[in-house]
């Protein structure tokens, strides 16, 4: 999530731990530092783009490192805060849940987070919630603010405190039931339309839960369909794309293409720019203009070849028609995305090439 969401959160959970020993004010401070600190992992330096891009939110963000971490956090809190010093267990545990939700909130977003490391190696990543949702951080912000204009805590503050809690954390359980439907809903409007993808994936759309983007994924391609809770009757718009697993199998023994798989769980797509072999994540942006693109691989006269990795930014994220309809789709309207809609014939044309049995290139 964003840094003024994980402020916030880890504010108003502090608040909720420790405010009655330390006031409100400093337990909100004390709470939304330490609820940043997981981020920090991204001044780590690594070797290239794609690391950058994969290790993120790594061992920082293992609960298991943070219950390792709670104790001497603890200790020091303890040493500061008079009101504190006869308060171990609380204080420890305080840390615990301030740090904990950071990452778990994370893990509910795409991008996810390695919650388990390093039991489980492999990022946890729900996508039920846009990484910055309004609905889920409003409330939050609130009640920050209010517990800052608190000097001495009271009960009031203690139920403003525990509604925002328990509202937002509602509001993520809700988004994870409503993913599961909109999926189901997905399979059956392909199956409708005679398509049988291989996986189906529902992600929140940008600010809120009502409009999502499910990605159908095929071998050789994946489908785009955008669904609102607020849908009349009809099938949604599907989108088909090719992704170009011939551009793939070139690289698909490099480390960088085995990352990039790896961390996107499939959900990739390869195409020609120019004369780079570009791979984007199909989970984190609208077709074409992926968040996260990396050129891995070059055309030359031996075929396609692996290079250093290179991060494209090359293509616009948000069209300027997205907007309108993007409201429109909120909305249940039906409605044609024109990025999305002109973008097959396109890649088609830009990879047109492709790796033979001996190395080299087929028109």
């Amino acid at each position: 999530m964003d840094s003024l969401t994980q402020f916030v959160l880890g504010a108003a959970v502090s608040t909720a731990c420790l405010g009655p020993k330390i006031g409100p004010r400093k337990a909100v401070l004390v709470g939304g530092l330490l609820g940043t600190l997981p981020d920090l992992d991204v001044f780590i330096p690594f070797d290239d783009p794609i690391d950058s891009f994969v290790y993120h939110r790594g061992w920082s963000h293992s609960i298991f490192v943070h219950a390792l971490a709670a104790p001497v956090i603890g200790e020091a809190l303890m040493r500061l805060f008079k009101g504190l010093r006869d308060q171990r267990w609380l204080t420890w545990g305080a840390v615990f849940l301030v740090l904990s939700t950071h990452a778990i909130i994370d893990a509910m977003t795409v991008y996810g987070t390695r919650l388990f490391w390093p039991f489980y190696p492999d990022p946890v990543g729900v996508g039920s919630v846009f990484i910055i949702d309004p609905v889920y951080t409003i409330p939050l912000l609130v009640v920050v603010i209010y517990a800052l204009c608190k000097k001495n805590w009271t009960s009031r503050l203690r139920n403003w405190v525990a509604g925002a809690l328990v509202l937002t954390t509602g509001y993520l359980g809700l988004s994870a039931v409503l993913q599961q439907y909109v999926q189901s809903q997905a399979r059956s409007v392909f199956q409708s339309q005679g398509m049988e993808p291989d996986a189906v994936y529902a992600i929140a759309a940008p600010f809120n839960v009502l409009l999502w983007k499910v990605i159908g994924l095929r071998e050789d391609g994946y489908d785009n369909l955008y669904f609102s809770l607020l849908d009349g009757k009809g099938a949604p718009e599907i989108y088909e794309h090719p992704r170009h697993p011939e551009l793939a199998a070139c690289l698909t023994n490099t480390a960088a293409f085995k990352k990039l798989e790896w961390f996107s769980r499939g959900y990739f797509r390869t195409e020609l720019v120019g004369d780079k072999v570009v791979v984007s994540d199909l989970r984190m942006g609208l077709t074409p203009g992926y968040a996260f693109r990396f050129a891995i691989g070059q055309v030359g006269q031996n075929g396609i070849q692996p290079i250093a990795p290179l991060r494209d930014s090359g293509l616009a994220r948000i069209d300027a028609d997205d907007w309108d309809w993007f409201v429109e789709r909120l909305q249940g309207r039906p409605s044609i995305r024109k990025a999305e809609a002109n973008t097959g014939d396109a890649l088609n044309v830009l990879a047109s090439a492709s790796c033979n049995a001996g190395g080299g290139l087929s028109g």
